[in-house]
């Protein structure tokens, strides 16, 4: 049993009647498909997810993946993904989107392992591959952005994103009153940034938001495979990129940034929108993804009703903070 950090965190597995319905129907999702439990399983509890590591027969364990009612549209994303971009994602062996779970085939060795493997460490390049891909995919599911958006995902399209800012800003218990004035000083750029990052060029679509060297898989060289969505977002595409590219900068330094940009936007090359566009809708999504990121820890972390508790404010407050700090890009 692993909690993390979070040792103090109550989740669905300690209640017996739903860890009962839980393996049930894991149980039978691997009938199914002619499996079976063969071994003991590995259970990782942290407050936004429960994690089971399954042992079956044959050389790979399958995944159950249980998430609270505030990301339960990751179970549906995941398996509308898998009939929509195949190749870059896992398909689902079973889903109850209504209770937020999924049933997956193991992925193989995600990102990170593979890096830290290679003699040497990582290629200061080792994002620009796996940036291609990803923005591929995103161009390609440009035209299901409303069905996405139906499937309970949250918009923060550029125009939502004034409105975010003001319930962000008006709801978050950890910025000091230094911070507020900075907000509101800052608030007419914000709602010119949204309004120019609309007027971009770039259609809306997927914005996994939180994609990190242990969010995609790495299984054969060259070849990646995208999950753990629950923190998506429908928005501008380019949004994407500060997970990653911040990663990139804190092992790397600055000077990858322009490549990994370079790379990340060949797939929308072509587009109608010049290279000059381009360059200055990341730099403004760069900025603007920071309220996707502090959206995503109240939401996961709400402030407890009648008083003080665990809450995403902290992190909330942080990438609110950065909205002030100028864009590398």
């Amino acid at each position: 049993m692993d909690r993390g950090r979070f040792p103090d965190a109550v989740t669905p597995w300690e209640d017996p009647v739903w860890r009962a319905e839980a393996v049930a129907w894991v149980t039978e999702g691997l009938a199914a498909h002619g499996l079976v439990e063969t071994g003991p399983r590995a259970v990782r509890l942290r407050p936004w997810s429960v994690l089971v590591r399954l042992t079956v027969a044959g050389p790979a364990p399958v995944w159950f993946k249980a998430v609270p009612p505030a990301a339960a549209f990751e179970a549906g994303l995941t398996e509308a993904l898998a009939r929509w971009v195949p190749a870059q994602v896992l398909a689902p062996l079973a889903v109850e989107a209504a209770r937020g779970w999924t049933l997956t085939p193991d992925g193989g060795p995600v990102l990170s392992e593979v890096l830290d493997g290679r003699p040497g460490g990582p290629d200061p390049r080792y994002w620009e591959e796996p940036l291609r891909q990803y923005a591929a995919m995103q161009r390609e599911l440009t035209p299901y952005a409303e069905a996405i958006e139906a499937l309970g995902v949250p918009a923060a399209r550029p125009r939502d994103l004034p409105a975010l800012f003001d319930r962000l800003v008006a709801g978050n218990t950890a910025l000091t009153r230094e911070d507020r004035v900075t907000l509101k000083a800052l608030r007419p750029r914000v709602a010119d940034w949204c309004e120019e990052l609309a007027s971009s060029g770039v259609a809306d679509s997927l914005d996994h938001a939180d994609l990190h060297e242990k969010q995609l898989f790495a299984p054969v060289s060259g070849r990646y495979a995208f999950f753990d969505w629950g923190d998506a977002l429908v928005g501008h595409p380019f949004c994407s990129l500060l997970v990653p590219a911040r990663a990139a900068r804190e092992r790397w330094g600055p000077e990858v940034l322009p490549r990994l940009r370079d790379a990340y936007l060949e797939p929308w090359t072509g587009g109608g929108v010049t290279a000059g566009g381009l360059s200055r809708a990341v730099s403004l999504a760069w900025r603007l993804a920071a309220l996707g990121r502090a959206a995503s820890w109240g939401r996961m972390f709400p402030v407890p009703p009648g008083g003080p508790g665990e809450s995403g404010d902290a992190e909330g407050a942080y990438w609110l903070r950065e909205l002030a700090a100028a864009p590398p890009l």
